[in-house]
């Protein structure tokens, strides 16, 4: 069984990837620093936060499995990015009142940092855990290859994690406030996914002005 050749550059959706699972370590980082102040940071608050993201990124990858089934193109997969960055946009403008609320209303911290963990993270990290089924998609020509291509999707990809662990870890949150380097996963997400979106709308003409030349 043969999948139709994607007329885009492989290394781009791989660099597409990379910044996925680099922002998604970032951001899950940054989730300890902001319930923090709130709920404090015993390894209840921590497990409330791994439990979120696994459950966010399980459904992600579900969901992006599905819908790279119906005509998967760039142009959906930046728009996919776009979607992304606009829904961690609420963690910068918004965890402030939010975690005050659900700390006043939830005496039991466990509890009430496992909800201000989903209030805050489950809906972006859902969107970013369907970028890597839809990667694979995209990049695969032919059945036969498609394991292989998976394999070294997923190596950039926790390449990128791993990377965004570390970097955030290391330096980010010590020379930038959290906001800041929300903004700045959010930016980067935007970015790529509409030069992604430009690169599909370009090649489509292109490939146009050769159907009619």
């Amino acid at each position: 069984m043969t999948i139709q050749k994607q007329g885009f550059p492989n290394t781009f959706i791989y660099l597409l990837a990379f910044t996925s699972g680099f922002c998604i370590m970032g951001i899950e980082l940054l989730g300890g620093r902001i319930l923090a102040p709130f709920f404090g940071s015993s390894v209840h608050i921590w497990g409330s936060i791994i439990t979120v993201f696994m459950l966010s990124l399980s459904l992600g990858y579900l969901f992006g499995g599905k819908l790279s089934t119906r005509s998967a193109s760039l142009a959906i997969y930046g728009t996919i990015f776009l979607f992304a960055a606009i829904a961690l946009l609420p963690i910068a403008l918004s965890s402030q009142w939010l975690m005050e609320g659900i700390f006043i209303t939830v005496e039991d911290s466990r509890y009430g940092s496992l909800l201000a963990s989903m209030a805050l993270f489950f809906i972006p990290t859902v969107i970013l855990g369907m970028l890597s089924p839809y990667s694979v998609r995209l990049l695969v020509k032919n059945s036969n290859e498609s394991g292989q291509v998976a394999g070294k999707l997923y190596f950039i990809s926790t390449l990128g994690s791993a990377l965004g662990t570390i970097t955030t870890s290391f330096y980010l949150v010590l020379w930038f406030d959290i906001n800041i380097i929300i903004f700045g996963f959010t930016t980067a997400l935007a970015s790529l996914g509409l030069l992604a979106i430009l690169v599909s709308k370009t090649k489509g003409l292109h490939q146009m002005e050769q159907t009619h030349g």
